[in-house]
């Protein structure tokens, strides 16, 4: 299958925003707070667990942490309701249309596909929706589909769309749905959009903390792919196995490979790139050569 090109990346990292935070406050890189004791009222801080449901009487691995990425400020009253994860992935487009070097008329369009990949960001929605804290009017914002379409409208994309649940096995697929979909001429750029935050449901993830690799690390990044003359491979097995350690501490979901493609991208290596990632029993592996993967597009 021919592979795309890159036109633009953005990625907003909790390591990022925990290493301006600890800046900010003169603290030393690698700081950390333990869950039982973090402030939950910090963001890009290192926090733990809001609630601590069912764990008062546990002894909490002072490794159970999360870094959280702040909610955006975002002008307008149409975003006073917007879910921290919906602005998230507004500002992760901002970031991906800065690298690509373009203003948002060039997304702008029919022409233009969506994909968007989450395992968990609707979770948060979902929880202050059955809490009682988000109103009637909340209730919108538990769907999944409710992030792409805060992009859509915002910066008017109206090409094919689609939405993958699941973790790095998800995004792998959506990049190689993207590849099929310019490669047919369906479109002519498409946008891979992944958010994961964990910050609202940290008591679950607590006490299911055997299942991940700690710290769980908010990411929100945003992919945009052009046709390209590369080459790209997709492929996907269940072994049953958990994910293996990776080379850098953390637990990103579904924007894992985003963010390992923005580290690749930063080292300037030649030859192909390979993403991989495992999610309940399934392992899948993207082998990409892509056109210009270092080059950023020309201003709109």
């Amino acid at each position: 299958m021919g592979a795309p090109a890159i036109r633009g990346l953005g990625v907003l990292s909790g390591t990022e925003a925990k290493s301006a935070a600890g800046a900010s406050a003169g603290a030393t890189s690698g700081n950390s707070t333990p869950a039982k004791s973090a402030d939950w009222g910090s963001a890009g801080a290192i926090s733990g667990p809001p609630h601590m449901k069912g764990l008062e009487n546990e002894t909490v691995d002072s490794k159970l942490e999360i870094l959280t990425l702040p909610r955006p400020d975002r002008p307008g009253d149409r975003f006073r309701r917007a879910t921290r994860e919906c602005l998230l992935a507004l500002a992760a487009v901002d970031a991906m249309l800065e690298d690509g070097k373009a203003s948002r008329e060039a997304i702008v369009g029919e022409r233009t596909a969506l994909l968007y990949v989450t395992a968990a960001a609707y979770g948060a929605s979902n929880r202050a929706f059955i809490e009682r804290r988000g109103g009637v009017m909340h209730f919108a914002y538990t769907a999944p589909a409710v992030v792409p379409a805060e992009v859509a409208i915002e910066f008017g994309v109206a090409g094919p769309y689609g939405i993958l649940i699941g973790g790095a096995p998800a995004t792998l697929r959506a990049i190689e749905q993207a590849a099929r979909l310019l490669e047919a001429g369906t479109c002519d750029q498409a946008l891979v959009l992944a958010v994961e935050i964990f910050e609202e449901c940290a008591d679950l993830y607590a006490r299911h903390r055997r299942s991940y690799r700690w710290p769980l690390v908010e990411t929100a990044a945003c992919l945009w792919l052009e046709r390209g003359a590369g080459v790209l491979s997709f492929e996907s097995a269940r072994d049953g196995r958990r994910a293996a350690g990776a080379a850098e501490p953390g637990e990103r979901f579904a924007a894992g490979p985003l963010a390992d493609l923005r580290d690749w991208r930063a080292r300037a290596t030649a030859g192909p790139v390979e993403l991989s990632g495992r999610w309940r029993g399934e392992h899948a592996r993207l082998l990409w050569s892509p056109e210009k993967s270092h080059a950023r597009g020309s201003a709109a």
